[in-house]
């Protein structure tokens, strides 16, 4: 199973960094559900380097861990707030190769936490980094209230 997700966030009121279509200085990440993970395809440029030539390691962890916050949206149905994130580095992501894939699954979950993790992978298939991460997830009612998640439904057409 392969579906496109719609953001379904107003994007003059949610200037969110990692997935705002409106945050001129954003990442604009988009995402796919898969089987049983959620996919971002992202091409890093120049401005998100840290040494030349290398994608920074904290927007690294950021793509990883906006890909998670959907991955939360999507298999878990609610919204959440990052508990703790543990990142490894594998190898140096180099913006001159291309797009990068961001892949995170739904580990575990029960009423309060969601377990995700997450890889992001170069063109050459790659990990060039890994992340564990453990969400605060909250019951729908208060994930519509609070982050106004707009119900697992309207993700998809």
């Amino acid at each position: 199973m392969e579906r496109k997700i719609n953001n379904p966030f107003d994007s003059e009121q949610n200037k969110c960094f990692g997935c705002s279509p409106s945050n001129h200085n954003g990442l604009k990440l988009e995402f796919t559900e898969r089987d049983d993970y959620v996919e971002a395809l992202w091409f890093p440029s120049s401005q998100f380097q840290g040494y030349p030539g290398v994608l920074h390691g904290g927007i690294t962890a950021t793509l990883m861990d906006e890909t998670a916050a959907w991955c939360i949206y999507v298999k878990a149905g609610t919204a959440g707030v990052t508990s703790s994130m543990y990142v490894k580095y594998n190898q140096p992501v180099y913006i001159s190769k291309g797009a990068v894939r961001i892949v995170a699954s739904l580990v575990s979950r029960n009423e309060r936490y969601a377990e995700i993790n997450c890889r992001l992978i170069d063109s050459g298939n790659n990990v060039c980094a890994e992340a564990d991460l453990k969400y605060f997830i909250y019951p729908v009612d208060i994930a519509i209230r609070r982050f106004r998640y707009p119900g697992k439904d309207k993700f998809f057409q």
